[in-house]
């Protein structure tokens, strides 16, 4: 993780910057929306910024994001702090969103938090100590039908008891890849995101 001047472990350098194609990327998904109506672009513009920067936005990458779209910062924060899917501190390369909602509590979420919590070492809002995973409990996932359930990025787990998730998880801490709700690949070969 990057740092600025200030030694915050929450900050990125002010001289932020997307690469030539996240900034592509990023100018094409605008393209789509009618001048003076740019702000509309937020969500895809700040999981592109989200896959660049680490995994997470600081507040530096937010002001970055406001000025590609030419908006106060604020409408940044307000956005980013809202959705869950957005990661306001550094998280580690898998985060684990566990859904918290009536439907997946009554079949079991919450046993299966604590699960996931002694096999990994950590609380709810934590990272375990090699960086690889963080957790967390957010609201519904639209999944109610095959609860209880979880995201990695942008994979449904569903139907989960806890040798499924263990087993899951053995898989992604294997792999040891950064995990993105935007896969980086759509940043490098965006053709097929059509304008």
């Amino acid at each position: 993780m990057q740092s600025n001047s200030s030694g915050s472990k929450y900050s990125h350098k002010k001289n932020l910057k997307f690469s030539d194609d996240a900034l592509a990327l990023a100018q094409k998904i605008m393209k789509r929306y009618p001048e003076g109506k740019q702000k509309s672009a937020i969500l895809p513009v700040l999981h592109i910024a989200q896959t660049e920067f680490d995994g997470w936005l600081s507040v530096e990458t937010m002001d970055y994001v406001a000025s590609i779209l030419n908006i106060q910062p604020i409408e940044v924060y307000e956005v980013a702090s809202f959705y869950s899917m957005f990661n306001l501190k550094p998280v580690g390369k898998c985060v684990i969103e566990v859904c918290r909602t009536g439907p997946c509590w009554l079949m079991g979420a919450e046993d299966l938090v604590k699960f996931i919590e002694k096999k990994l070492g950590i609380t709810e809002g934590q990272t375990t100590p090699d960086g690889m995973f963080t957790l967390k409990t957010v609201e519904c996932l639209a999944s109610c039908g095959t609860a209880p359930m979880m995201q990695i990025g942008e994979t449904y787990h569903e139907n989960l008891t806890f040798d499924k998730c263990g087993t899951i998880l053995d898989e992604y801490k294997n792999k040891g890849e950064q995990v993105s709700h935007f896969r980086t690949e759509r940043i490098k070969h965006h053709s097929d995101i059509h304008q």
